[in-house]
């Protein structure tokens, strides 16, 4: 009985070791708006979620996002890929996190410290576009090491 157990359990490690991707979670899905999402760190997964789909399409709504830090941020820079059929059609970057000058709350955290934010988001558009495309957004410090990174798949059918 001993042994049947320990071969499940190696079986279990090897099978998780083995993975290459995180899975894909369902931020939201709604009516006409679908929002999921995958880490594309290879190394590390983190929690996201929102509290109604249909906030989305306002200029401001709520978030909550969690993980764990892998390296500390002295410095935040954000990335983001608007991509259609495979190709970026817009690309904007920004840095949320510099010496003196820090946009968020959790700059200047440590490398295994808790990350945690809940409250709102603006993006700063008037509407999400219809069709379906994917969102890549990636978070680098100051070293230039990835912080978080996903890919976010948005399915939308609302007419404005």
């Amino acid at each position: 009985m001993k042994t049947s157990n320990v071969f499940v359990l190696i079986l279990v490690l090897l099978y998780i070791d083995g993975s290459t991707e995180w899975p894909t979670h369902t931020v939201c899905k709604e009516d006409n708006l679908e929002i999921h999402y995958k880490s594309c760190d290879p190394q590390q997964d983190f929690a996201f979620s929102i509290d109604h789909c249909s906030d989305v399409t306002t200029h401001t709504f709520n978030i909550r996002a969690a993980m764990i830090l892998r390296h500390s941020i002295k410095e935040l820079h954000v990335k983001v890929d608007l991509i259609i059929n495979g190709k970026t059609v817009l690309t904007y970057s920004e840095a949320l996190c510099e010496p003196g000058h820090s946009k968020l709350i959790f700059c200047g955290k440590k490398k295994g410290e808790h990350l945690y934010y809940e409250g709102p988001v603006t993006l700063g558009i008037k509407e999400i576009p219809q069709g379906d495309y994917t969102v890549s957004a990636k978070l680098t410090n100051e070293d230039h090491v990835t912080v978080a990174c996903a890919d976010f798949t948005v399915k939308n059918y609302l007419e404005y």
